[in-house]
C-alpha cells in the first residue's frame, strides 16, 4: 500500500513549493466536495428518497395469456401509465407453468421498479400450498406495489341442464356422490378450489375435471360434460351470448350489475358463506426503494379512476380496487388460510 506523503517529503526548492501547495488545496477541496455529495446522497437514501422514476422503459410481465380479460385491462393501464411516466410500458405475456414462468422472468429484473409482475390472488396465496416441495413463498420474493381489480365468478351450466338453481345442483351431487362433475381451467385455480369449497360446505363429493384451455372448458360445459363450472364474464361471455350456457348463480354474496337477473348463491339455494372471487395486483421484486413503490401505487390508482379505464373494467365485471399494499397483503393472507384448508382437504399436490 503506498505511503501517504509526510512533512519530510516536501520539495526543497522554493520555486516549486507554492504550486504544490495550490494543487494540494484544490485536491482537498475536491475531495471534500465529493465526500459531502456522497454524504448527502447517503442521507437522502436513508430518508427514503430515490432517483426519479421511471428513468427508462418499464416492462410488466404477466402470467395471463394474450386476449384474456386480465391482459386486456393491463394493456389499457400500461398505455395510460406510459403517458403519465413519459416512458414506454410494455406488457410481456408469460402464461403457463402455474404462474412460475412469469414469476421467474420477473424475478430476474433489477430491483428498481422498471420490471413489474401481474399476478392473481391464487399465485400469491395458493402456490405455496400447491407446490410445497419448491418451498416458494410468492410474497417473500415480491412486494405488492398496486392493486388492479377483483373479479367475481358465476356457476355455469349447459342451456339444456335440468337444474334450475343451486338447490337442484347440490341435491344431484348429494344423490350420487362423485357422479356430478365440474370443470376448471387448471388444478389449484379459483374454478377448482371454488368447487372444493362447495363440496366442503355442502358435504358433497363432486368430480373435478381440469382443462388446459379455457375455450375447451366452456365448449365442453355447453355439451354437458362436465356438468357445470365456475366462470368469469370475460372467459365465458362468448359462449353465453351464443346461448349455449346459462348462469345459475353468482358465486358470492352480491349480484353483479352486468347480469342483474342472476341470483346470488344464497338466493339460488346454495351456501351463503361461499364467496369465490380472485383479485389481481402488480408486484415488484423485493429491494425496490420505498419511494418508487409508493409512486407506482399512487400512479396506478390515478389511472384506475379514469373513465375509460373504469368503463373497460365494467365490461368484464372487474371491480377496480383502491387497496393499500398492506390491504393486498392482508387479503392474500386470508385467502392463503382458506386455500390451505381446501388443498389439504382435497389432498392436492403439484410439483
Amino acid at each position: 500500500m503506498p505511503a501517504f506523503p509526510s512533512a519530510t517529503s516536501a520539495p526543497h526548492h522554493h520555486d516549486t513549493l507554492v504550486p504544490q501547495r495550490g494543487l494540494r488545496r484544490r485536491a482537498l477541496t475536491t475531495a471534500a466536495l465529493l465526500l459531502g455529495g456522497a454524504s448527502a446522497t447517503g442521507l437522502a437514501w436513508a430518508q427514503g428518497s430515490a432517483p426519479a422514476f421511471p428513468s427508462k422503459p418499464v416492462t410488466v410481465v404477466t402470467a395471463f395469456a394474450v386476449g384474456s380479460g386480465p391482459d386486456a385491462v393491463l394493456r389499457l393501464v400500461a398505455n395510460k401509465l406510459s403517458v403519465a411516466w413519459k416512458q414506454s410500458v410494455t406488457v410481456d405475456n408469460r402464461p403457463g407453468g402455474g404462474g412460475f414462468i412469469a414469476i421467474e422472468a420477473a424475478r430476474r429484473g433489477a430491483p428498481d421498479g422498471h420490471t413489474l409482475l401481474q399476478l392473481d390472488s391464487e399465485h400469491l396465496s395458493a402456490l405455496p400450498h400447491l407446490y410445497k416441495q419448491r418451498n416458494f413463498q410468492t410474497l417473500q420474493v415480491f412486494d405488492p406495489v398496486a392493486p388492479l381489480f377483483r373479479t367475481p365468478f358465476l356457476v355455469a351450466v349447459p342451456t339444456q341442464s335440468p337444474w334450475k338453481n343451486m338447490g337442484d345442483l347440490i341435491a344431484a351431487a348429494k344423490k350420487g356422490q362423485g357422479a356430478v362433475s365440474y370443470g376448471s381451467w387448471g388444478v389449484g385455480s379459483p374454478g377448482h378450489l371454488g368447487g372444493e369449497w362447495l363440496d366442503l360446505v355442502d358435504g358433497t363429493q363432486m368430480t373435478h375435471v381440469p382443462f388446459r384451455e379455457v375455450s375447451q372448458l366452456f365448449t365442453s360445459v355447453a355439451n354437458g360434460d362436465p356438468a357445470w363450472s365456475l366462470a368469469s364474464i370475460p372467459s365465458s361471455q362468448g359462449i353465453y351470448k351464443a346461448g349455449k350456457i346459462r348462469y345459475l348463480a353468482v358465486a358470492g354474496p352480491r349480484r353483479i350489475a352486468q347480469l342483474p337477473d342472476v341470483p346470488t348463491l344464497a338466493e339460488a339455494g346454495g351456501p351463503a358463506q361461499v364467496d369465490v372471487n380472485s383479485f389481481v395486483s402488480l408486484l415488484a421484486v423485493k429491494g425496490v426503494p420505498a419511494p418508487v413503490r409508493a409512486q407506482i401505487h399512487a400512479d396506478v390508482l390515478k389511472v384506475l379512476q379514469e373513465p375509460e379505464v373504469r368503463e373497460k373494467f365494467n365490461t368484464f365485471a372487474f371491480e377496480p380496487l383502491s387497496w393499500s399494499v398492506e390491504e393486498i397483503q392482508r387479503q392474500a393472507g386470508v385467502k392463503s388460510e382458506q386455500y390451505k384448508l381446501l388443498i389439504q382437504k382435497a389432498n392436492i399436490s403439484l410439483e
